[in-house]
């Protein structure tokens, strides 16, 4: 296996869990089951599988529960990002994070569930990374392969693999993945407290540093609870 270019990756676990409700009404959308397996367990196994050692989690909603789970799991040396007392949003959480992070660092949601085409999608990303360009390189699937996803889709990619945003009332024909690598310059002159990655990610692609990476294998999104039971069976080879 090709060398990471991090051995450290920040997986976002604060968030509230709305549309998976009612299945978070007692637990963290990280801990939700499928198919046999906590949600978040699904990347740290692959993060484990890729050989990444280190994991900063972010908790919030009923974060005892998940520290807990987070202390039993043996793939990983974990290390928390306590956002008990205000939920930072994707970007402020990076931001809360970073001293605890190395340069860069792979990020991902944590209600991700992926199929590897050829090769790792961290291997991929590493693959790719150029940091003399790079401010970010996301990973992005084509519809076909996005189970579960009904929007419109993010991103272009140009023959260079930057990105620009779909445009309103348009088609895109890449959808953003949940699972990113960062270089740190992406946090630079962060606002205070919460934000979306968004806002980072719109002065990055100004800047032409913002790229992306198609991914060969299958994606799965899982935001609500009808989309477990598809899931599940395409992982049992159905």
């Amino acid at each position: 296996m090709s060398a990471l270019v991090s051995d450290a990756a920040m997986v976002m676990a604060a968030g509230l869990g709305k549309r998976m409700r009612p299945l978070t009404a007692s637990r963290p959308k990280p801990l939700v089951p499928v198919a046999g397996k906590p949600l978040i367990d699904w990347s740290f196994d692959r993060l484990a599988e890729a050989g990444v050692h280190n994991a900063v989690v972010n908790v919030h909603y009923l974060a005892d529960a998940l520290e807990v789970h987070l202390k039993n799991y043996k793939g990983l040396e974990i290390k928390v990002s306590d956002e008990r007392d205000r939920l930072l949003e994707t970007g402020g959480g990076m931001v809360k994070a970073r001293g605890l992070l190395p340069d860069p660092f792979f990020c991902l949601n944590s209600d991700n569930i992926w199929l590897d085409g050829p090769r790792n999608v961290f291997v991929e990303l590493s693959s790719a990374w150029d940091p003399a360009r790079m401010d970010a390189l996301l990973l992005v699937v084509r519809h076909p392969a996005a189970h579960n996803y009904v929007g419109k889709g993010d991103f272009h990619l140009d023959p260079l693999g930057r990105i620009t945003r779909r445009r309103t009332g348009r088609v895109a024909p890449y959808v953003y993945t949940g699972i990113q690598l960062v270089s740190q310059r992406l946090l630079r002159d962060a606002p205070e407290g919460p934000f979306s990655t968004n806002l980072l990610w719109s002065r990055a692609i100004e800047e032409g540093r913002l790229y992306g990476w198609v991914h060969t294998g299958q994606w799965f999104e899982i935001g609500t609870p009808q989309a477990i039971k598809p899931t599940e069976r395409w992982l049992a080879g159905g």
